[in-house]
């Protein structure tokens, strides 16, 4: 078995000592692991240049993921590099969708028996990249909150158990109260989904199927697929957003009438200022952004079929 780099981030949610050296003690077992801490950028580039050929383990949640591919694209290693995960977010969006256990030792052994698959990169016209969701308007707006919440309450708990993976649903009850609703031209593919003569209360591009610790908002997305899949929903009144909360949390929200969900390789949106959360980043506000899918941009260990 190849040699292990294992990345954690000191910031990232619920990341504990205990529970990383459990996942260690199953790796030990097999290869050589040489484990780096990082607090910013700068420290997680200087971590990356020392890689070599070793497989790289991120051990932290979706915005830990996130930050390793993100600046293994910067760097043009991207194609290269080998990726692991051992999910110790809050959330653990991406590993839920490709099927790695939410178990830290079990996923620890998926390292070690998985096979390595490409999985596609989504991509934006400023090179920031997604591993598994952005989305706009009231998703957004939900993690923006959830995001000053989830900091709040990490700190309130004992041991292993904390607060912080609450984050995410008052960041979503807060934002049910008043949502942004904006009026947004959105394409697919160069065709129009929605105009400006329509408000929308969210537009979600997945590549990964779930957001906020296992909420299905693009069930059918697959990052082994080569295609963004979008989702935009037209739910602003008071009763339609209250509907399409309830379906969300069934898994039926693409089924209302008041909802659109399709595929394609590029989406565009523009329009009324809006903010953006890429994997639980925030940005914005913008009144454009453009994203397109780069199929097969990097490797990653998942369990064997």
């Amino acid at each position: 078995m190849d040699p292990l780099l294992v990345i954690t981030n000191s910031d990232a949610g619920t990341a504990d000592d205990e529970s990383l050296a459990a996942a260690l003690g199953v790796l030990r077992e097999h290869t050589s692991v040489e484990v780096q801490a990082t607090s910013n950028p700068g420290e997680l580039d200087g971590v990356l240049h020392r890689a070599g050929s070793r497989r790289i383990v991120v051990a932290g949640g979706d915005g830990s993921l996130h930050a390793v591919v993100a600046a293994l694209h910067r760097r043009h290693d991207l194609d290269k590099a080998v990726l692991g995960l051992l999910p110790l977010g809050t959330g653990n969006d991406f590993a839920r969708g490709v099927g790695i256990p939410l178990d830290i030792e079990e996923a620890a052994r998926v390292l070690v028996t998985g096979q390595v698959r490409p999985m596609d990169l989504i991509v934006d016209e400023v090179g920031q990249v997604v591993v598994n969701s952005v989305h706009v308007g009231a998703g957004a707006n939900a993690s923006r909150r959830g995001h000053r919440w989830k900091g709040r309450l990490h700190a309130v708990g004992v041991g292993k158990v904390n607060l912080g993976k609450l984050g995410y649903p008052i960041g979503a009850a807060l934002t049910a109260f008043r949502p942004p609703v904006l009026r947004l031209h959105v394409e697919l593919d160069g065709k129009v989904v929605n105009d400006l003569d329509t408000r929308v209360l969210m537009v979600a591009l997945g590549n990964g199927s779930s957001v906020g610790g296992g909420t299905e908002l693009t069930p059918d997305a697959d990052p082994e697929d080569g295609r963004i899949d979008l989702m935009v929903s037209r739910a602003t009144g008071p009763l339609a957003r209250f509907g399409f909360a309830a379906r969300l949390g069934f898994g039926t929200h693409q089924q209302a009438d008041d909802v659109t969900a399709l595929r394609g390789r590029e989406v565009s949106v523009s329009g009324e200022r809006f903010w953006i959360s890429a994997d639980g980043e925030i940005s914005g506000p913008e009144r454009h952004r453009t994203w397109h899918v780069e199929p097969a941009a990097y490797s990653m260990v998942l369990p064997a079929d």
